[in-house]
C-alpha cells in the first residue's frame, strides 16, 4: 500500500515534475499525415508485381507443356519419315502432351493410341515383349503412333492431301473415310472435308492442319534430319 508521502511526492508513477506540471516518461509515436495518392502508387505497384509474376509463371509453365515432349517426338518423326510438326500437333490435340492420359475407347497416352493399332507396331518391329502399359512411356507411344500415322498417310497417296484423309482415318475409323471418299472427294480433299457426316472430325482435322502450321518452322530442322525407315 502506498505511504502518503510517496504519493505526494510521485514516487511510483512515471511521471517528472517540470515548473509544475507533470510529463508522462512514456512518449507515444507521432502518427505520419495519410497521403492517398501514396498509398494508391504501393497499391499499384503490388498488383502490377502479382500480375507480371502470374504472367511469367502462366507463360513458363506453357512453354515447358509445349516443349517437354519435344524429344520423344522428334526421335519419332525421324525414325518414321514423317513430318515432326505433324506428330507434334496430332499430340497436342490428342493429349495435350501427358503420357498419363487414358480415352473412354482404351485410347492410352501422348497419342492415344489404342491396343490394336500398338500391336500391330510392335509385330511389325519385332517387340516379342510389347505390354499395354507400355504405352505409357513417351518414347514408346509417339513410336507407335508415328508408325500408325505414317501407315495411314501412305493409305492415301492418290489424293491431293493425304493428311486429311489420313486424320480422319486416325479420329473416326477406316470404315467412315470409305464412306465419306466418294466421287470427287475420293481425290479431293476439300470434297471429301465437305462430304464428312462427323463435325467433329471435321474440326479435329482442322484444328491439327493449324496447329501444324504453327509448329512448322520448330520441326524444320527436325525434318532436314529426318530418314524414312523401311
Amino acid at each position: 500500500m502506498h505511504n502518503r508521502e510517496s504519493v505526494r511526492n510521485g514516487a511510483d508513477y512515471p511521471q517528472i515534475r517540470r515548473n509544475g506540471r507533470a510529463r508522462s516518461r512514456i512518449e507515444l509515436p507521432v502518427e505520419s499525415p495519410y497521403n492517398p495518392a501514396v498509398s494508391r502508387v504501393k497499391w499499384l505497384v503490388v498488383v502490377l508485381a502479382g500480375l507480371l509474376l502470374g504472367g511469367l509463371g502462366a507463360w513458363l509453365y506453357y512453354d515447358w507443356r509445349e516443349h517437354h515432349q519435344d524429344g520423344p517426338i522428334l526421335a519419332a518423326a525421324r525414325r518414321y519419315g514423317v513430318d515432326a510438326a505433324l506428330v507434334k500437333a496430332v499430340v497436342w490435340r490428342e493429349s495435350r502432351f501427358n503420357p498419363r492420359v487414358r480415352g473412354r475407347a482404351g485410347e492410352i497416352g501422348l497419342m492415344q493410341i489404342t491396343e490394336t493399332a500398338a500391336r500391330e507396331w510392335a509385330e511389325a518391329e519385332r517387340l516379342d515383349q510389347f505390354q499395354a502399359e507400355h504405352l505409357l512411356d513417351p518414347a514408346t507411344n509417339t513410336l507407335a503412333g508415328t508408325w500408325y500415322l505414317r501407315k495411314l498417310l501412305r493409305r492415301y497417296p492418290q489424293t491431293d492431301n493425304a493428311v486429311a484423309y489420313a486424320l480422319a482415318d486416325y479420329n473416326a475409323g477406316r470404315g467412315h473415310v470409305l464412306r465419306w471418299n466418294t466421287g470427287a472427294a475420293a481425290t479431293n480433299s476439300a470434297v471429301f472435308l465437305q462430304q464428312m457426316t462427323f463435325p467433329g472430325t471435321r474440326k479435329y482435322i482442322e484444328a491439327i492442319a493449324r496447329r501444324q502450321r504453327h509448329y512448322a518452322s520448330w520441326g524444320a530442322g527436325a525434318n532436314v534430319q529426318s530418314r524414312p525407315s523401311q
